[in-house]
């Protein structure tokens, strides 16, 4: 009778949440239309994080602020189908990490398109075949994502929101002993996430070069004495077995997702600003680019250089720092460094995630 008398005061809980949602559901719907009224995207990643924010600094428990974060994203998702139906474009095939971090940011309630490679995320959402892309930028272990990177050297779209994935990798088999791996698929990246364990405990395997995580466990369900090293998903969805678990040669090995839309969105409480800039070719050009950083004290998070493509030995710099470029102080400093510069674009400005 106890079970019973709680099982039954658990319906009416779930009778009220039900109510909650659907009410909940009304009010977005009327955001919604009112969005539609003035022009302004349906998603913005800003109020997104604001509510998942307040949300955690509310919750007393039992329920982990993990799981709450899960619950949100799903009520959020259908939210946001209801205000407008998105299509998000990712690096596919499904399964891939970029998908996992896909659905991670949108949910399952949005419709989601497979793209071969990064080139065709950015022309879906450029084409607005798409509403949005997500595609990855960097990994912890093996450093940046330079075909992104490439791209937003020759697009117009804006960075509107940042991810972070904890990635796992995993030897999937169609036997769990390693003496009969002949051939290893995966991405090259994920490679050289993993090389020291491949190098201990399967020094025979030959490794071979595949598209994405997703297509090499498709190549090695083929063949008995192939493997491949993807997430747990793939492995019940080609028929293989867990041979290793957990071989990235990092403990803590994260990839950063990017989120790629047309405009940009309003800043937050806190923000990120990514920009990109080639130099003239001189003695202390890049010193003298970041002096206005450090004397309006703006802190630069992350730099990189990349090839131009354009002519030998000339490269591109991609730069992130702490702050929204309509704030003033930002956009007096890019003003002043733009100055300096052959070539100057604004890539984003977007709330920081806090993983």
């Amino acid at each position: 009778m106890k079970i019973k008398k709680l099982r039954d005061d658990i319906d009416k809980i779930d009778k009220q949440i039900l109510h909650l949602l659907n009410e909940r559901a009304y009010l977005t719907m009327n955001v919604g239309r009112i969005k539609g009224t003035t022009g302004k995207s349906v998603y913005v990643p800003g109020r997104e994080r604001e509510i998942y924010v307040r949300l955690q600094r509310l919750n007393k428990g039992p329920i982990t602020n993990k799981s709450l974060r899960n619950i949100y994203r799903e009520i959020m998702s259908s939210s946001l189908n209801l205000e407008k139906p998105l299509s998000v474009a990712f690096l596919g095939p499904e399964l891939t990490f970029t998908h996992l971090a896909a659905i991670e940011r949108f949910g399952s309630s949005v419709s989601y398109a497979s793209c071969k490679n990064i080139t065709d995320v950015f022309s879906e959402v450029d084409k607005e075949l798409c509403d949005y892309g997500v595609v990855p930028i960097e990994n912890s272990t093996e450093g940046a994502v330079s075909h992104t990177l490439d791209m937003f050297a020759v697009s117009d779209l804006k960075i509107c929101a940042e991810m972070y994935l904890n990635v796992s990798h995993n030897l999937l088999a169609h036997s769990a002993d390693l003496k009969s791996i002949r051939y290893i698929y995966s991405h090259p990246m994920v490679f050289g996430q993993c090389r020291i364990w491949l190098e201990t405990n399967v020094p025979h395997a030959i490794l071979r070069d595949a598209p994405s995580t997703t297509e090499a466990a498709a190549i090695a369900a083929k063949t008995k004495d192939s493997a491949c090293i993807a997430n747990l998903l793939a492995k019940d969805k080609y028929g293989l077995k867990l041979a290793a678990k957990s071989i990235e040669d990092s403990a803590h090995n994260v990839t950063r997702f990017l989120v790629i839309c047309r405009e940009m969105p309003e800043p937050t409480e806190r923000d990120k600003t990514s920009v990109m800039f080639s130099l003239k070719d001189r003695a202390g050009g890049l010193h003298d680019i970041l002096v206005p950083f450090k004397k309006n004290n703006i802190n630069l998070t992350k730099i990189e250089s990349r090839p131009s493509k354009m002519k030998a030995w000339k490269y591109y710099f991609f730069v992130d720092m702490d702050g929204h470029v309509k704030n003033e102080k930002i956009r007096k400093t890019l003003k002043e460094v733009e100055k300096g510069c052959t070539y100057f674009k604004v890539l984003g400005s977007y709330p920081v995630n806090e993983m």
